[in-house]
């Protein structure tokens, strides 16, 4: 999320755009036994474009999913309860198509449409087909289904580093080992004592914890979507892979070649509803490449849609065709690097302070990233509820650093000085725009301060291993909502015991603060709590450094019509072409 750990790409591998090329055909090629030629799909059907950078999609399990390559397949593949609109960050009817609430606010009722069924891509005939049960009836997606997915991403045993979320549930944390007798709680692994139950085929109900107005935003995310319980139970762990994969979204999984592309294929069976149409492009085949051969690919004609690299962005604003295929956007999304505050030098605040102020972001969205991304003071986006506002708050490090500051925070430090200093290692994954950034930090840190620092890249699906078991000394990630809220950002990432917290910082009061505005009903009594615990994050304990806010920097050919995401996803289905 959003969320959750993202990597919105930018730049490099050299990358054989063979991989993408696909000759003029009136039907979808095929090869060796009859299966689809996913290499060489008709052009006239097909969207061509790169997921999210180099490296594979981690997964699309949505009980495990965490980071936005990831959550944009799923996002196609299956429909949770409520939708986010792409464009707005309204709530709007997903596989519900309505909802209730209690007067307390405590129960959230969901009806779900009927006659949606699970369906499967046969490779063997290249057509999505509805999966059947034993007696050979159509499967539908049922309230049951979203049960068991509920359920399932909330069983320790699953071990979901997203489940926290849904810890507003009543029950929930106390079965996740969340509470404070972990799994020595009387509920734990009980995952029928969660309160959710379907009341009937077509009815899920939900029980909280505490009233929360952001809930049906909740209700949208991946941790919530219906899972297919037979399927899981057959195949285990397998049960995500191109051959085996049931959904029921606006596409299916047509192909999955590791680490090099993935194609989704329109689902006919989507009845397609107002928030979630029936697909108009038939095909959507992506490539696993960094921005820069992916814009090589674009230029090249073989790519309709495309980021911009860095080094590329000046001669796009210049060029008079390229510059009317661009678009910036902002995004509600923030890009940061963190501390682990438990591993030298980095346990120690006035060290955190010193490499934080030594930063300079106007520098960096100016003369590095130049996409008209804003220098961020502290982390939840504005834009979002309740978020911080640039015109009535002002806090955080300042947006062109201070030196002079950084030098005496590290001077009151215990070490005293740079020379002292343990040896540091900043790992960033393995995108080259991360790296380019990386690289100015490191002259900052260098020119401000003294410090020489290691700089280390891991590939995407690695990195967020060693983020998830033992995170370097400082790191960066992005995060984009997954709710538009900023329960998402300051509770949903930094709170003691989120999965999302990779910092390993801890701090009462920040937690205080965030649990009584994720309850509190006036919105500028949610504001002031945020700005209160935002405080503590970046400028009292500065456990993490708030780099820039995002915008959205692609260009497109104008033969697509799309829609322009402001969360880090996109929805396809309500994309055409006209080649």
């Amino acid at each position: 999320m959003f969320s959750r750990n993202i990597v919105l790409t930018v730049l490099g591998l050299l990358v054989a755009v063979s991989l993408i090329a696909a000759p003029v055909s009136a039907a979808p090629p095929v090869k060796g036994n009859n299966q689809i030629d996913f290499e060489n799909l008709p052009p006239k059907e097909t969207l061509f474009s790169a997921l999210f950078g180099a490296g594979d999609i981690p997964t699309l399990d949505p009980s495990l999913a965490e980071d936005t390559t990831s959550i944009q397949m799923g996002l196609e593949l299956f429909v949770g309860l409520t939708r986010l609109n792409e464009e707005t960050a309204e709530v709007e009817p997903g596989m519900a198509t309505e909802w209730k609430i209690s007067d307390d606010g405590l129960v959230y009722t969901f009806t779900l449409r009927k006659g949606i069924p699970w369906v499967r891509f046969d490779r063997s005939t290249g057509e999505v087909v509805v999966v059947e049960d034993e007696q050979g009836n159509p499967r539908y997606v049922t309230a049951h289904d979203f049960v068991y997915g509920v359920k399932r991403t909330l069983d320790p045993k699953t071990g979901s580093n997203y489940a926290y979320v849904n810890w507003i549930i009543k029950n929930a944390q106390a079965v996740n080992g969340g509470s404070e007798l972990g799994d020595q709680d009387p509920l734990y692994g009980k995952v029928d004592e969660i309160g959710v139950r379907a009341v009937d085929d077509y009815t899920i109900e939900y029980t909280l914890a505490q009233p929360a107005a952001f809930f049906p935003g909740i209700a949208s995310m991946w941790i919530n979507w219906a899972q297919p319980r037979w399927l899981i139970e057959e195949k285990g762990e397998k049960w995500i892979e191109a051959e085996n994969i049931q959904s029921y979204g606006p596409y299916a999984l047509g192909d999955w070649t590791h680490d090099v592309s993935a194609t989704l294929v329109a689902n006919p069976h989507w009845p397609g509803t107002e928030a979630v149409p029936k697909p108009s492009i038939k095909y959507i085949h992506f490539t696993m490449l960094d921005e820069s051969p992916s814009f090589a690919n674009y230029e090249a004609g073989l790519a309709d849609v495309s980021g911009v690299p860095l080094t590329e962005m000046d001669r796009v604003k210049a060029d008079p065709v390229l510059s009317k295929e661009l678009s910036i956007a902002p995004e509600l999304c923030s890009y940061y690097y963190g501390f682990n505050v438990t591993k030298p030098p980095f346990d120690d605040v006035n060290v955190r302070k010193a490499f934080s102020w030594a930063v300079n972001r106007q520098a960096i969205v100016e003369n590095v990233t130049k996409g008209g991304q804003e220098p961020a003071r502290w982390f939840s986006r504005p834009g979002l509820t309740a978020a911080p506002d640039p015109a009535k708050d002002d806090f955080g490090p300042p947006v062109a650093g201070d030196p002079a500051k950084a030098k005496e925070f590290l001077a009151a430090s215990k070490y005293g000085s740079a020379d002292k200093l343990p040896e540091i290692t900043l790992m960033v994954n393995q995108v080259e725009a991360h790296v380019k950034i990386a690289e100015a930090i490191q002259q900052m840190w260098q020119e401000a301060l003294g410090v020489k620092v290691n700089l280390v890249t891991q590939e995407w699906k690695v990195y967020l291993d060693t983020l998830d078991s033992d995170p370097p000394q400082v790191w960066r990630l992005g995060w984009c909502y997954d709710y538009p809220d900023a329960d998402n950002f300051a509770r949903g990432v930094f709170r003691s015991d989120s999965g999302n917290n990779h910092t390993r910082w801890k701090n009462a009061k920040f937690d205080q603060l965030v649990d009584q505005a994720a309850i509190e009903t006036d919105l500028d009594k949610r504001r002031a709590l945020y700005v209160e615990a935002e405080k503590i994050l970046v400028e009292e304990d500065a456990a993490i450094i708030p780099i820039y806010w995002y915008t959205r920097v692609q260009v497109t050919k104008p033969y697509v019509t799309r829609t322009y995401s402001i969360g880090g996803h996109e929805h396809y289905e309500k994309w055409k072409i006209n080649k």
